[in-house]
């Protein structure tokens, strides 16, 4: 049997406007991770990796005009979002170029004999080292920054790991045209094209999870398919790390006092976050708890105003199109809950944005409406009003893992007076990025950045944004007793590579003053 054809489709007519390829098979899956693996040496030097990471970020700079019009005409999310996701792209294969040279992120650390401990203390010296090949599982919303070019693939190069990335059956054109830049980029700097490979494919990727040769994986998608394939990931003989980002619900609490002080600028501030992009981010902010009362309203009234002037959107693509009618439908079907600003279909290929409200109560105990604490992707929120702290704080007992909590306090709670504390003390459990005023949208790209959370945000404590994402494809080894002659040059006396590291519990930073 003939392998499927592959097609970019235009989200704004539902038309195909070409084939890119075919459906990987499974020899063509173990071609690539057989290759990528053969290529692992050849990542060995610090000094190509971080040039290789420089060349690429540079060739995409180079391409951004092919790469944004093809990313267009395949998602719908419009020049000036995929410009801004480039560069940020861009920036972030710089950033991981900069964590290469820099070496920390290679932990290093020395302890020289002591008989004197107890119990005496040998040689030991620590590292970490790749792990081999990792399968990288693009996302949808972000054709560029989570893809293949993307965090997963550009820290687990800079860790030393090749990629073979199955690519998203959104945006596959886009696909294969960065795949093309990073072969060109790796050939440029004396690297094989296979340490950044590229697959298609359903079936391709459940080959990819299960290979042996395959020794870590990233995802970031939906629960349903982060869960099979971390599943899989852990029946394998020998089970692999499955770092996923699967699904957030980005839970918002404005306190009484934060709504009696600005509500309007409150709500205007909700509609631009939850519209951003279609509200097809991953930190959308989908459940709002908001006081009842006239300041409340004042702030459900600003939120619906601004909703009402949101522009029809198009979505990926089709399917998701109607799990987000279907999935609005049947919230707003549930008892007690209104729509100030229907949510739902718009045109024959658009939706409009739009808002659920419900008493809080109606989420304080196990029942229907738990429907609307499981994130519904698209432009809707869904605003729970709370009569009483009380009320609101069993709300958010209930909540599973998200990426983001954010809290909006008053000018008095913000400075210390009130319980400010003690919210943030609530919310901390709840997610990986707490924030204060502000709105979840928008992750930026930095060394203190955390973007991940407790299940299913994710399903590990590691983040996939900022320096500390490279950890997900390194594991320590330590060398005891090895004599000097023969310890890899990360882990020598002279350091020769003028890495900081640890030595005898003092840390070293080669070139700094006092060091």
């Amino acid at each position: 049997m003939a392998a499927a054809q592959v097609w970019s489709v235009d989200p704004r007519t539902g038309e195909r406007r070409g084939a890119v390829g075919t459906e990987a098979t499974p020899d063509d899956v173990d071609r690539a991770v057989r290759a990528a693996h053969a290529a692992r040496d050849a990542l060995a030097d610090r000094a190509v990796r971080a040039a290789f990471l420089r060349g690429a970020a540079a060739l995409l700079e180079e391409d951004r005009d092919r790469l944004v019009a093809e990313a267009d005409a395949e998602t719908a999310l419009g020049p000036a979002r995929l410009t801004s996701e480039l560069a940020r792209t861009c920036y972030q294969l710089g950033a991981f170029a900069g964590v290469v040279e820099e070496g920390a992120f290679l932990d290093v650390v020395i302890d020289h004999p002591d008989a004197t401990a107890t119990p005496p203390v040998p040689d030991l010296r620590r590292y970490k080292v790749p792990l081999g090949v990792v399968a990288v599982y693009a996302a949808s919303n972000f054709p560029f920054a989570f893809s293949v070019p993307g965090g997963d693939t550009a820290s687990a190069l800079a860790a030393g790991c090749p990629v073979v990335v199955k690519a998203h059956p959104g945006h596959p054109a886009t696909s294969a045209l960065a795949a093309d830049v990073l072969g060109r980029a790796a050939e440029r700097h004396g690297l094989p094209r296979a340490v950044a490979g590229l697959v298609h494919g359903f079936d391709a990727g459940v080959a990819l999870v299960r290979h042996p040769l395959v020794a870590a994986a990233g995802f970031t998608g939906s629960v349903r398919g982060g869960r099979a394939l971390f599943d899989a990931a852990a029946a394998r003989p020998v089970p692999i790390p499955f770092h996923g980002e699967l699904g957030s619900l980005n839970p918002v609490l404005v306190t009484r006092d934060a709504a009696a002080e600005r509500a309007g600028t409150i709500g205007t501030g909700l509609a631009g976050s939850m519209t951003l992009g279609a509200g097809q981010f991953c930190v959308k902010p989908g459940l709002v708890l908001v006081p009842t009362g006239a300041d409340g309203d004042e702030l459900v009234a600003a939120l619906a105003a601004a909703v009402e002037d949101a522009p029809e959107g198009v979505l990926l693509d089709h399917r998701m199109r109607d799990a987000f009618v279907a999935g609005v439908a049947e919230r707003a079907a549930l008892p007690d809950v209104e729509a100030p600003v229907t949510p739902g279909a718009a045109g024959d290929h658009t939706v409009g944005a739009g808002f659920l409200t419900v008493p809080a109560a109606r989420l304080a105990a196990p029942g229907p409406h738990d429907l609307l604490l499981e994130e519904c992707f698209g432009p809707v929120t869904v605003v729970a009003r709370y009569a009483g702290d009380d009320e609101a704080t069993a709300v958010l007992s209930r909540l599973p893992g998200n990426l983001t909590a954010t809290v909006h306090l008053s000018a008095a709670e913000a400075a210390g007076r009130g319980n400010g504390a003690g919210i943030l003390a609530r919310l901390t459990p709840l997610a990986g990025r707490v924030l204060v005023d502000g709105w979840p949208t928008g992750v930026a790209v930095a060394p203190a950045q955390h973007h991940g959370g407790p299940y299913p945000a994710t399903t590990s404590t590691s983040t996939s944004v900022g320096a500390t994402a490279v950890e997900r494809w390194l594991r320590p080894v330590t060398h005891q007793s090895v004599p000097e002659a023969l310890l890899p040059p990360e882990l020598r006396d002279d350091n020769p590579l003028g890495l900081p590291r640890r030595v005898d519990g003092h840390p070293e930073h080669p070139g700094r003053p006092g060091s």
